[in-house]
């Protein structure tokens, strides 16, 4: 099983200097994969090909862009060179987004998110694939007057969705290479997410999806007051449907119920559970909360968990 940190230097004074040395010392802990976040700062696309050209040999991905304020031939566009960048090693992550961030942030309305979903990785997967589109839906069109390919990324990339709910899940099966679900505990997984993924691509006669679970953990000795962090850290998300429903199916009261805090022995245990649950793939984001000895000493566990 491949296991991977989130990385976020947006406090640093200059994020991409700081996030390339964090890369390189996640790296050398034997860490397999390093993701970033899109809200309305970094392009993470761009500090995934920069971190990916610095760090020779670490998986790079997205986690995840929204589908709303975005169009198929732009994001194919930053793929495939982040893609050509790293030599084939980018993984391209999608996700709905929020209602709040999607109408606040840029004016449109947050409507028929499934649909412009299954629309925009239709589209999204032809120019991957083929650097060309001519894709005519409801609320997207794609077409390539002139080609879209990018030299260097000719095998396409991986498209993962942040989908956890029953219907994004059924259209991740049948279009996307797997699911990146974030708060989902290993009883989510187990019980609810894995199921729905797998049945749809199996009916969609597509192989098995990728199931890389984002985990907010930490290792550390002081565990109430880095999970009084994590509480404070993670409250944004339970006011967002799509993580209370996910939480609850956790059998989780707050977002920190699932982040995975304690010694050594405690965090190897539940990264086990989450494999048990059907993860391909642990993430662990939010090490950055408990500081840089307990950040180290985590990153030093999961990359000896990683080989």
């Amino acid at each position: 099983m491949t296991v991977g940190v989130a990385l976020n230097a947006a406090d640093a004074p200059n994020q991409v200097d700081a996030t390339v040395r964090l890369a390189q010392e996640a790296a050398a802990a034997g860490l397999r994969s390093a993701w970033f976040g899109q809200t309305f700062g970094a392009d993470s696309p761009q500090l995934a090909a920069i971190v990916g050209r610095e760090v020779p040999g670490l998986q790079v991905g997205t986690s995840a862009i929204p589908v709303f304020g975005r169009h198929p031939l732009l994001v194919a566009g930053q793929a495939l060179t982040a893609q050509a960048a790293t030599h084939g090693r980018y993984h391209l992550g999608l996700a709905l987004g929020t209602k709040l961030l999607t109408e606040t942030g840029f004016g449109l309305p947050f409507a028929r998110p499934i649909a412009r979903l299954r629309e925009f990785l239709t589209a999204l997967r032809q120019l991957t694939q083929t650097g060309t589109a001519d894709f005519h839906g409801e609320l997207l069109t794609a077409t390539t007057p002139v080609p879209a390919r990018v030299p260097g990324a000719d095998d396409g990339v991986p498209i993962l969705v942040a989908a956890m709910g029953p219907q994004a899940l059924r259209v991740s099966g049948e279009l996307a290479d797997g699911i990146l679900p974030y708060l989902a505990g290993p009883r989510a997984l187990a019980d609810h997410i894995v199921p729905a993924l797998t049945a749809a691509a199996e009916a969609a006669d597509r192989p098995a999806p990728r199931v890389v679970a984002l985990v907010p953990g930490v290792v550390t000795d002081d565990v109430d007051t880095v999970r009084q962090k994590a509480t404070e850290y993670l409250a944004f998300y339970e006011q967002i449907p799509s993580y209370a429903r996910v939480l609850e199916l956790s059998n989780a009261r707050r977002a920190s119920d699932v982040a995975v805090i304690g010694d050594e022995k405690t965090v190897a245990a539940e990264v086990r559970r989450y494999r048990d649950a059907g993860a391909t793939e642990v993430v662990f984001s939010g090490t950055e909360i408990a500081g840089d000895e307990n950040r180290r000493r985590t990153w030093a566990l999961l990359g000896e968990l990683a080989s």
